[in-house]
């Protein structure tokens, strides 16, 4: 795709104060994007607001599940591109209060899109699903032709989303794909309860991290830069008949149990003799969860390119200086 095909495109961030909402926003400005976002409750300390680049977009202020402000959004900004992140995103809140769970991730979708199919300006449109839809599942790693079986609130929340985007593709050509993304990490994630920000502070601070599962839990991990690549190669490429109304994983291909995840942060901290405390807890969470990406390689010629390594050093400097400034 050519370096300016983002520059003046009127386009709709949902989520934008969350973590992926963030870094996909300053990228779109970066690209010359006319940036609106949708913003529910302030967020003071998001990436978003620390990098200033909420200064330098339209910001609409709202639930995202009200239709008629939805509505106005895309048709007095012309929006030409959604980005459609906005949901309750972690699973210990779903299980507690599953019902503003679903209200945000599955009314919400619904909400977006009947928005979308009805303005005569959104072209391509990219709704976030998640690993998480597929479920419990004997044969890893997940493609995307696996049957979603998520059967906690949270899981059961994106499969919904996942499964309507695909309706309103599939019933009204509504030029829209599906993201199904790995865990993602990266600088800007302050919910400490998740564990890679809750690791991190804890390392820069020399306490011993905690695990609330066994350690033994397996995911894929993402790079938040990645996971926005990801996004942008998609969107870009939303006029292809072989993309519009599909699922893509995007993930690393190479799945790590959560005590490997916090061994590592802890190994190229400044206190590699820590320790974790594991406390056995988590409850209602898949044992192995892992994508192959490579439908997103052929089809869109996507790869992540950042290591492990690389992506927690990047990761590990944002919360030093973040947490240097509290």
């Amino acid at each position: 795709m050519s370096n300016d095909f983002w520059l003046d495109r009127p386009t709709l961030v949902t989520g934008c104060t969350g973590l992926l909402g963030s870094w996909l926003t300053i990228s779109l400005v970066e690209a010359g994007a006319q940036v609106v976002g949708l913003i529910r409750d302030e967020v003071p300390h998001s990436n978003l607001r620390r990098s200033g680049y909420v200064e330098r977009i339209r910001v609409v202020r709202g639930e995202i599940t009200d239709y008629g402000l939805v509505e106005r959004a895309m048709n007095e900004y012309e929006i030409e591109a959604v980005f459609h992140l906005a949901a309750q995103t972690i699973v210990p809140i779903a299980n507690r209060a599953p019902l503003s769970t679903f209200e945000a991730n599955i009314r919400g979708t619904w909400t977006v899109l009947e928005a979308a199919r009805r303005s005569p300006t959104v072209h391509r449109i990219a709704v976030a699903s998640s690993d998480k839809a597929y479920g419990v599942h004997e044969t890893l790693p997940y493609t995307e032709d696996a049957p979603l079986l998520g059967c906690y609130p949270y899981d059961v929340s994106k499969a919904c989303a996942d499964l309507i985007a695909r309706t309103y593709a599939a019933t009204y050509g509504l030029p829209v794909a599906v993201t199904r993304c790995a865990n993602l990490y990266g600088g800007g994630d302050l919910n400490w309860s998740r564990i890679f920000p809750g690791t991190i502070r804890s390392v820069l601070r020399g306490e011993q991290p905690v695990i609330r599962s066994d350690g033994t839990m397996v995911r894929d991990y993402l790079f938040i830069q990645d996971a926005v690549s990801a996004y942008l190669t998609l969107a870009e490429q939303l006029d292809r008949e072989e993309v519009r109304g599909e699922a893509f994983n995007f993930g690393t291909d190479d799945p790590k149990s959560v005590l490997e995840i916090v061994q590592t942060i802890i190994a190229i901290s400044d206190h590699p003799a820590l320790q974790p405390i594991i406390l056995g807890q988590a409850s209602h969470e898949i044992q192995a969860q892992y994508l192959s990406s490579k439908k997103a390689k052929q089809v869109l010629g996507w790869e992540p390119t950042h290591s492990l390594k690389e992506g927690l050093q990047e990761t590990m400097a944002w919360y030093r200086e973040f947490l240097g400034s509290q």
